[in-house]
């Protein structure tokens, strides 16, 4: 059995998927990219800012989900420049300091709305 994740305080999909999944005792994200979901509107300014945005929007999609970002066993990112990729340690040294998660890295042609960074995860529901 599988049920649809939906919530406000990430971004709607802006295409034909759902935020998230939830599905034998897993939650599982769409990719986020920086949009505010109040304005709908890309994160203005530097990288980290933007990653952060992401992180926000991945924390709602899991936890509408009954999971959380200290759930995340798997994370997939895709970043348009692979030099960014020592600034997005950064950040996720601030979110995912102990036990993180498995991550993979990739750098990508393109983004949706031409953004910098796209992240999805795989978390445990509680």
């Amino acid at each position: 059995m599988r049920k649809i994740i939906n919530t406000p305080k990430s971004p709607a999909a802006i295409g034909t998927y759902s935020q998230g999944v939830v599905a034998n005792g897993f939650a599982f994200t769409s990719g986020q990219i920086p949009l505010d979901p109040e304005t709908g509107s890309l994160v203005e300014g530097d990288f980290a800012r933007q990653v952060e945005q992401v992180i926000r929007n991945l924390s709602a999609v899991l936890e509408a989900g009954g999971s959380s970002l200290g759930q995340i066993l798997k994370l997939t990112v895709y970043l348009k420049d692979l030099g960014n990729f020592p600034l997005l340690n950064e950040v996720f040294k601030q979110y995912f300091r102990d036990n993180p998660p498995a991550r993979s890295t990739v750098e990508v042609s393109d983004l949706p709305m031409g953004v910098e960074v796209e992240i999805d995860a795989v978390g445990l529901v509680k």
